[in-house]
């Protein structure tokens, strides 16, 4: 039972120190501080004066009662379409930003092959101009050991 529960654990440790894991949950702890931060920016600076323009309307505020039929006694249902608003218009400022964050690196990547494939072919032409030199010394070394032919 001690060696199946040490294999498990060094398998474990393995996987967890492995640098994609550990990319993958720095990815997610950053996502998360940035969606953080857009939900502010969308609760506190963008529907504060959106909702003043649209006549002093708290986007919170924004909802519908319902009558509650089946149980009478009860508080009515509330339907909280500000909130909903707000959070649409979150995914869309983090859509964005994910749009020009991935546009930003295609482009590098473009550049990045770019350079990449000029550096290979500079690198072939330049094999190719090594051979070329190095076929022309041989027929130089070849054509100086032949004997000069007098003329008749």
């Amino acid at each position: 039972m001690g060696g199946c529960c040490q294999n498990f654990c060094k398998e474990f440790k393995a996987f967890a120190l492995r640098g994609s894991v550990i990319d993958l949950a720095i990815g997610i702890i950053i996502g998360t501080a940035f969606v953080n931060v857009v939900q502010s920016l969308v609760d506190d600076v963008i529907t504060p004066p959106l909702g003043l323009v649209l006549g002093g309307v708290d986007f919170v505020n924004l909802t519908i009662k319902m009558k509650n039929f089946v149980y009478k006694t009860q508080p009515p249902v509330v339907i909280r379409y500000g909130k909903f608003i707000q959070t649409i218009i979150s995914l869309l400022i983090v859509a964005l930003a994910l749009f020009f964050v991935i546009k930003a690196i295609n482009k590098v990547h473009k550049l990045a092959t770019r350079k990449k494939a000029g550096k290979e072919g500079e690198e072939l032409v330049q094999l190719e101009m090594d051979d070329q030199v190095k076929v022309l010394c041989e027929i130089r070394d070849l054509l100086a050991k032949q004997p000069i032919a007098t003329a008749r």
